[in-house]
């Protein structure tokens, strides 16, 4: 009986210490663009995300590591167990691609909230060939 007791206080215990709140879970958090040609890729991608807390989720701020990567946000809160995306655009400058967006959230389960995404890859210029003679 001493024992069964014990596996129950341990249990409640643990379920007393249990994380309530929103919690985030993205998709993937880094896009890789591959080898892309400038001028035929957008350069537009998009962070897909779920709230799979118990407590509406607030994405409080998102910034970019450089002025070349521009995110965009949902501004209302995400209810629990509801999905939303996070959409970036890259200028698509020629060269590799190695940018961090940092997304500001009320999620308890990531340090402070802060959810690093990143982008890579790179991007090339098309070359034309002339082919007259």
């Amino acid at each position: 009986m001493k024992k069964i007791l014990n596996i129950v206080l341990v249990l409640f215990g643990c379920t007393v210490f249990a994380q309530a709140g929103a919690s985030i879970a993205f998709e993937a958090e880094t896009i890789n663009y591959g080898e892309v040609v400038k001028g035929v890729d957008s350069g537009v991608r998009e962070f897909v995300f779920t709230n799979t807390g118990d407590a509406p989720l607030v994405i409080k701020d998102v910034k970019s590591s450089c002025g070349c990567t521009v995110p965009e946000w949902p501004k209302t809160p995400i209810a629990p167990g509801k999905s939303d995306k996070i959409v970036v655009k890259y200028n698509m400058n020629p060269g590799a691609i190695s940018k961090t967006i940092t997304v500001e959230t009320n999620a308890v389960n990531k340090p402070n909230g802060i959810v690093p995404l990143r982008i890579k890859g790179n991007v090339v210029v098309k070359s034309e060939n002339n082919l007259s003679k």
